[in-house]
């Protein structure tokens, strides 16, 4: 079926059609077409991972048996960091009942056809997030606009579908009934392509953008609201109401949170509502999103919290992940941060430190960086349990099950994140600017008792399973493939 032409039974026009034609034949002048080269794969450990059960899929030279016990692949990209998170909370869920889950990053395969036009998308996303925390016109005439309305148009998706067709030479060696869950659409279109039978379409946003369908999946989203939104196409034609998803073919799931958050929840809320109760320092963790992006306003946030942490009132954790430019400009910048504490590329240190937290006192900034983007993105998830405060933009982070201060968005479709949160009171709303993210970060600092309510509230949420997606994407995944 050419997923181009239709989409849920909604008409395509010719002129958009033969745009996406152009399009992909524009990509094979650039890339080529492997579509008819046969790749061999195989399955090794990957030292993070191992942790959360899983084996990573490469290429190899020689044919090798990929066959393993109650497999689901996890089908995944880098484009940022959000969606090697996610893929992350689908494999730790996958693991805790009793599967075994394969990574499988479309773009690490560098020699493929595919790889190599999603790595240049990539670059054009990075490159963009980058220039509208910079420019502001750039942000609100170009890049604002195509996240939040550009992206949701159905021609966008056409555009995708007839592209990924690229993207499908890495999966003839593989079992078309095996269990996988996508946690981009460009791997659920590829594994659609391929004829795929058990594919699952975890899309991230709760905003609902033409970008994310993938027909001939099942799709799930986090939210209510995203679910109608996509369930009925909303807005993806500006001219036309459209046809709404078929029945069975969307699932509004809950949160994609890695198990080991989800059964250590109640437990972690109540570390921090006993700190709080006790006086300690509130302790920020900060993150660096995938991109690098939003130097200037992470610079107005740690002078601010350096204060703090002179007067006993902070501890600081910042997470760069693999961005050592990022660092040594923050470094350079604040003079301060040459006295932190530095975590450089050590996983098992992070971890070790990370435990101790948990249960320990702790002071002072620590800061974070490792050139493994799986150490780099994971030890994001490892300071939650020891940290109260989440300070990051409205992004994939904003499910997650820990108290939340969002800072400016990247990007229009992002907001929808943070209403979210702060509607079911896990964090607050999305500071808009430096003097409204400082102006919050004193409301926690005078009265630590809010944070004690949204500690609650997670709590609360997690009594109706609101933070249990992954499993039901996982379960979604096999339900069929028995």
């Amino acid at each position: 079926m050419d997923y181009s032409k239709t989409i849920f039974k909604n008409e395509i026009s010719s002129s958009d059609y033969n745009a996406a034609l152009k399009a992909k034949k524009n990509f094979i002048k650039k890339f080529g077409n492997d579509s008819e080269k046969n790749y061999n794969l195989k399955l090794e450990h990957n030292n993070v991972l191992d942790d959360l059960g899983t084996l990573n899929m490469i290429i190899t030279d020689e044919k090798t048996d990929i066959n393993v016990d109650k497999p689901v692949i996890i089908g995944n990209i880098r484009m940022g960091f959000g969606h090697y998170r996610i893929s992350m909370a689908m494999a730790s869920c996958a693991t805790a009942l009793g599967y075994t889950p394969i990574w499988m990053d479309l773009n690490s395969f560098s020699e493929t056809t595919g790889a190599k036009i999603i790595n240049h998308q990539n670059d054009l996303y990075s490159f963009g997030s980058r220039m509208s925390s910079k420019s502001k016109a750039f942000n609100k005439l170009y890049w604002e606009p195509l996240n939040y309305d550009g992206f949701r148009q159905l021609k966008q998706n056409v555009n995708d579908q007839k592209v990924t067709e690229l993207a499908t030479s890495v999966f003839k060696n593989i079992d078309p009934s095996t269990p996988f869950v996508a946690t981009h659409v460009w791997p659920s279109q590829a594994a659609i392509h391929s004829g795929f039978t058990n594919v699952v379409n975890a899309i991230p946003d709760n905003w609902q953008m033409a970008l994310h369908l993938s027909e001939g999946a099942i799709h799930t989203v986090q939210t209510p609201n995203a679910y109608f939104g996509y369930k009925t196409l909303r807005g993806m034609d500006k001219k036309n109401i459209l046809k709404p998803m078929y029945k069975d073919s969307i699932y509004e799931v809950g949160h994609y949170i890695d198990h080991e958050l989800v059964v250590n929840l109640d437990q972690d809320c109540d570390k921090r509502i006993e700190r709080v109760n006790n006086n300690k320092p509130l302790r920020y963790l900060i993150t660096v999103g995938g991109a690098g992006s939003q130097e200037e306003l992470f610079r107005e946030i740690i002078v601010d919290l350096l204060k703090k942490q002179a007067e006993n009132r902070a501890v600081i954790f910042i997470n760069v992940g693999d961005h050592k430019k990022v660092m040594d400009k923050l470094i350079e910048d604040i003079p301060q941060l040459k006295e932190a504490t530095m975590h450089i590329s050590n996983y098992e240190e992070s971890k070790k430190f990370a435990k101790e937290a948990y249960s320990n006192d702790v002071d002072g900034t620590h800061i974070f960086y490792d050139e493994d983007i799986f150490s780099a993105v994971y030890t994001t998830n490892l300071l939650m349990r020891a940290s109260d405060i989440l300070m990051t933009k409205p992004s994939e982070l904003a499910f997650y099950p820990i108290p939340k201060l969002f800072i400016h968005r990247i990007g229009g479709h992002e907001k929808w994140g943070a209403i979210h949160s702060a509607s079911i009171g896990d964090g607050t709303y999305e500071c808009e600017t430096i003097e409204e993210t400082l102006s919050m970060i004193n409301l926690f600092n005078r009265e630590p008792e809010h944070l004690t309510m949204l500690c609650n509230n997670i709590k609360r949420n997690n009594s109706i399973g609101m933070y249990n997606g992954a499993y039901k994407v996982i379960e979604l995944a096999v339900k069929n493939s028995k």
